[in-house]
């Protein structure tokens, strides 16, 4: 459905300190980078998240939450890992969640910014 989502950070090196080991863990790597922003996708492929340095930039209100999709629980497992270890904050550990389905394995996190991020493998 979507082809790519972007959004502003206000610290550009803090952000690719953190995202660097998170996105790798979903198999995604920094595609590209200049003074303003970075990107990231499959490798050799295009991007599907940047990151734009934004002096004012901050996170949007309660509902909003970045989904990332994983391959496996051990790569669900790594994201919620490398998050903690880079500056994310824990908002819900690696784990099956039954209220949304069966086989619905998430976890749950903020990055340096406040953003909030999930991985699910399904």
């Amino acid at each position: 459905m979507l082809g790519h989502l972007s959004f502003g950070v206000t610290d550009l090196d803090r952000a690719i300190t953190f995202y660097d080991p998170v996105m790798a863990a979903l198999g995604h790597v920094r595609l590209w980078q200049n003074e303003r922003g970075a990107g990231y996708g499959p490798p050799g492929g295009n991007d599907r998240l940047a990151l734009f340095l934004r002096p004012g930039a901050h996170p949007p209100g309660e509902g909003f939450h970045l989904a990332f999709r994983a391959e496996s629980r051990d790569a669900v497992d790594a994201f919620h890992k490398a998050a903690l270890a880079h500056g994310g904050t824990d908002l819900g550990a690696p784990g099956l969640r039954p209220h949304y389905s069966p086989t619905y394995y998430a976890a749950f996190v903020t990055d340096p910014e406040g953003w909030k991020l999930e991985a699910v493998f399904q």
